[in-house]
């Protein structure tokens, strides 16, 4: 394969909102919702006809997935017990919709670190979980903002999205159809997630990440190639969200009384049971494809939902306990940042790689999907 058809990772661009909430923030407010609804529902519960919600707790959390802390782009709405939710304004419709903001400024630093021009790329993919329209497409609304001549679209893979993107956009430097393309993941997952839940309300942050994909010969020096990917999709409804502008439009979210399932649900034991497996199968054979062993990966950017599920993983993998540089975590400050959390972990440790280096950026999550990017430092 010539240089001109050979996709690389330029850079990628990470946007991390300013506000966090610790494990301890989190259980305050969750604990004082648990209260104020028990009182309120005392004489319910009392006769058996509701059963009284149970107090959450920071060794839960960390216990059950290895999250200290998140960033949201609202503290304040989310940490109110009578609201527990992100409190947004709505923006006119002439004004930059706040998903592609963050979505910008993620593909901002990533243009910035590739010495690139935003005018020489060709195309944008907005690549997430929590698209806030049906359309326009972010996509495009990004590409405008950052004054790019191309085409743009929006795709969705849940947990998954940016591998997915990270592949498309490799398909279209193979082909000749585009030489620079940003895949962006903007992650608002504070607006879907059930904060009333015990078993999820820690789950999810908000941060933009974006990944800067171009043809080898114009890719700036220390890029890396992408030896190989590979995608897979499982139907399953163990990890579900049915909001959407089909069933919104006839009731909505009442976020004081919500119809959980248009938030974030899961079946959190049969998505463990199911997943790990598939997905460790998955990676072993790509590298078996690929003609590498666990002894040649230096490093696994592992999607960032849950600790257990990253340990196991990557033992099959390496073929032993990884550790803390082999498979680094970034659950402990963003949480679960859905389709951004592999690529903030590829994004915060990388830069100690030497060249020849191999690594892997995986992803998994809702659909099933899950994808694998494998790539060499140069």
């Amino acid at each position: 394969m010539s240089h001109a058809l050979q996709p690389v990772i330029s850079a990628t661009g990470l946007f991390t909102p300013a506000e966090t909430i610790s494990n301890e923030e989190l259980v305050t407010s969750f604990n004082a919702y648990v209260a104020l609804y028990n009182r309120e529902n005392a004489d319910a519960i009392a006769a058996g006809e509701l059963e009284p919600l149970t107090e959450s707790s920071v060794e839960f959390i960390e216990k059950a997935s290895g999250i200290g802390a998140r960033h949201v782009v609202d503290k304040a709405g989310i940490l109110d017990p009578q609201h527990m939710a992100p409190r947004l304004a709505e923006r006119a419709d002439e004004d930059l919709s706040i998903l592609a903001e963050i979505g910008v400024a993620a593909a901002k630093d990533a243009l910035t670190r590739a010495g690139r021009d935003a005018s020489e790329v060709n195309a944008v993919l907005c690549a997430a979980s929590n698209m806030q329209r049906a359309y326009p497409a972010m996509a495009i609304e990004i590409q405008n903002a950052l004054g790019i001549d191309g085409f743009a679209f929006d795709m969705n893979v849940a947990c998954s999205s940016a591998t997915f993107g990270i592949q498309t956009a490799a398909d279209y430097i193979r082909a000749g159809h585009a030489k620079s393309v940003l895949v962006v993941n903007p992650e608002i997952c504070s607006g879907h997630l059930n904060w009333r839940d015990r078993d999820s309300h820690f789950i999810f942050g908000d941060v933009a990440t974006a990944i800067l994909v171009e043809a080898k010969d114009i890719a700036p020096a220390g890029h890396w190639d992408i030896l190989g990917t590979r995608l897979k999709t499982v139907f399953s409804n163990n990890i579900r969200n049915n909001f959407g502008f089909l069933n919104h439009a006839h009731g909505g979210i009442d976020q004081q009384a919500p119809k959980t399932d248009k938030l974030f649900v899961q079946e959190g034991r049969k998505v463990f049971k199911e997943v790990v497996p598939m997905v460790a199968a998955m990676i072993v054979e790509e590298m078996e494809r690929l003609g590498l062993a666990g002894a040649d990966m230096r490093r696994l950017w592992l999607h960032q939902a849950n600790s257990n599920m990253n340990r196991l993983i990557a033992h099959k993998v390496l073929g032993h306990e990884a550790s803390a540089e082999e498979s680094p975590t970034v659950l402990d400050r963003y949480g679960n940042t859905s389709s951004a959390g592999s690529i903030i972990a590829f994004h915060l440790h990388h830069d100690d790689m030497q060249a020849g280096d191999t690594g892997l950026i995986c992803s998994f999550g809702a659909g099933y999907s899950a994808g694998t990017v494998f790539v060499r430092r140069t």
